[in-house]
């Protein structure tokens, strides 16, 4: 066996290293919190916060109760001192831009007004801030000749171009306005193609005819809540209507909501962490199907109130069964809406059932101790209550998650087959991509079988043939990181795990050849049955060849 290498063992050395380290360099995707600011004080005759979100004059049959209670709850709009909400009463330019700035307070500048602002706006005016903040934040423009007309009442075209125009929305084709609207021929050209934006984005709310749009009559508060508030849907910071509501139907429906409860939860950004251990589990699978289910569904903050470190092991492979187990704590057969359930025992899929308690006089429903945040969001296959806490069967200890077994004298278990920290192990094909050297099929183009074959929670063993020419068996061992979020591709969530090692490889010509493997790479897990697998190999076997394997297993 020769040892004239074309490259240096050092040069190969820290290639197969370089790459490796590539792959597994953390991706960190940062969320922008949510914040209130404070509106800006009001004169006579504008609302002022009220110490209570019960308005006296919106019922509980107003046909916009949902938009305005979830908006008055979050702070966003209140009533008057006398206890009302005036649903009915017109919305001027200058209250539109003060409920603008409640509820988008994080929304970026895109522009800068002027020294001096509009001239029709004082720089004591009680509105000016917020006026001067929806002006650059591109929610509203001002009219010819520098002037805002605060006071004007907001027409109900405008306060839809601010909305799409804020959120930076397109798409919508203007020439089926027509399908959507009776009076579409009354949008001004101006606002044609923003209210086909708005459209397909499902933020255009119209009562008490869904196909009347209404353009130039004038904006209301009632209205202005409904429009607000599908935007902030729009945004995934407040869930969409329960679509059992009376409410939902003046929804206009640009885009089709209707989805299965797994898409829905993923379509939300209340349920990321939720989303992601589905997935995981492989339940996620299990809750696209028919059904129907119910599901309590722990929003992301309920899941960081989780004693440090448990969302991480629940994620460990030797801690599945403990993941599956809660999850399924939280589903129910069958689609039972809030107002169906009642006080008492609730069989979930677990067979574990959940204690009810029913608050009607506060409206509040509990599940065990977790409250329903909001109830009945409806999906394809069944009915979603979110929840602020997380569920935990009384079966499962969350504090002695992720204890790996250990021998008599302590050390780690052997068990051929197992899981390790970095997932299943499995059996595969793959493609080889050559790199450079060809005394073996690894420098070449090839065909492969590859496989990972896990020995402790840490360490796997990863045999492996390259069909070619000169055949050649690689049989790493490699140390195995546990996986973490990569990201996202629509609406699916990646998670990787990292592995590096060392072996042996054989070259199977005519004088079997033995030298060394280094290796490094990353496996993604696809659900629960497959895994997407790539890794750089660099074999010392004679000459040094390089190449890329690129495959996916099939995890037992």
């Amino acid at each position: 066996m020769s040892s004239l290498f074309r490259w240096s063992s050092t040069k190969i050395a820290l290639l197969v290293l370089g790459m490796t380290a590539a792959t597994i360099a953390p991706i960190v995707i940062s969320t922008p919190a949510l914040s209130q600011t404070t509106v800006p004080s009001t004169p006579s005759g504008t609302p002022a916060p009220t110490s209570t979100v019960n308005l006296s004059d919106v019922s509980s049959d107003y046909w916009a109760r949902p938009f305005i209670q979830a908006l008055a709850d979050n702070n966003v709009i209140a009533g008057f001192p006398d206890g009302t909400f005036r649903p009915n009463q017109p919305v001027t330019r200058a209250e539109f831009a003060a409920l603008i700035q409640k509820a988008f307070s994080n929304q970026n500048r895109v522009r800068q007004l002027s020294p001096g602002g509009f001239s029709d706006v004082p720089a004591n005016y009680w509105a000016a801030s917020a006026i001067q903040n929806a002006y650059e934040t591109g929610f509203l423009a001002g009219y010819p000749g520098n002037v805002f007309k605060p006071n004007q009442e907001i027409p109900r075209v405008q306060g839809i171009v601010s909305l799409s125009s804020g959120l930076g929305l397109s798409g919508g084709d203007a020439n089926t306005l027509s399908s959507y609207y009776n009076d579409a021929s009354a949008i001004p050209n101006y606002a044609v193609n923003s209210v086909a934006a708005a459209t397909l984005g499902n933020l255009v709310v119209n009562y008490p005819d869904v196909k009347q749009l209404n353009p130039q009559q004038s904006l209301t508060r009632a209205e202005a809540a409904a429009l607000l508030y599908q935007a902030l849907v729009k945004q995934g910071k407040l869930q969409p209507i329960a679509s059992n509501l009376p409410a939902s139907q003046y929804v206009v429906a640009g885009t089709p909501t209707s989805t299965d409860i797994v898409s829905l939860a993923a379509s939300s950004s209340s349920f990321t962490t939720l989303t992601s251990l589905l997935k995981t589990s492989g339940l996620a699978d299990v809750l696209q199907q028919a059904g129907p289910y119910t599901v309590f569904a722990p929003t992301d903050q309920a899941f960081a109130a989780l004693p440090a470190a448990t969302l991480q092991e629940l994620q460990q492979p030797e801690n599945r069964e403990a993941l599956i187990k809660i999850l399924r704590y939280h589903v129910v057969p069958g689609a039972v809406t809030a107002s169906q359930l009642s006080s008492g025992k609730l069989e979930t899929v677990e067979e574990k059932p959940v204690n009810i308690q029913i608050d009607r006089a506060n409206n509040q429903v509990l599940v065990n101790n977790a409250r329903v945040l909001q109830a009945d969001v409806k999906a394809s296959n069944g009915i979603i209550h979110a929840i602020n806490q997380v569920l935990i069967p009384p079966d499962v200890n969350i504090s002695k998650l992720n204890q790996p077994p250990t021998g008599n004298n302590g050390t780690p278990d052997v068990t051929v087959g197992r899981a390790t920290r970095g997932g299943r192990s499995y059996i595969g094909v793959a493609g080889n991509i050559g790199l450079t050297g060809d005394s073996t099929a690894l420098g070449q183009g090839n065909f492969a079988v590859i496989s990972k074959v896990g020995l402790t929670r840490n360490i796997s063993v990863r045999p492996s043939v390259i069909f070619g020419d000169n055949t050649l068996f690689l049989v790493p061992v490699t140390l195995d990181w546990s996986p973490s979020t990569a990201g996202s591709v629509g609406k699916e969530t990646f998670s990787i795990s990292p592995y590096v090692g060392a072996g042996v490889a054989i070259a199977a010509n005519n004088n079997t050849d033995f030298g060394l493997l280094l290796t490094g790479g990353v496996d993604i897990p696809l659900g629960s049955k497959f895994t997407l697998t790539g890794s750089a190999n660099a074999a010392f076997v004679d000459n040094t060849d390089v190449g890329i394997l690129l495959g996916v297993g099939y995890n037992f």
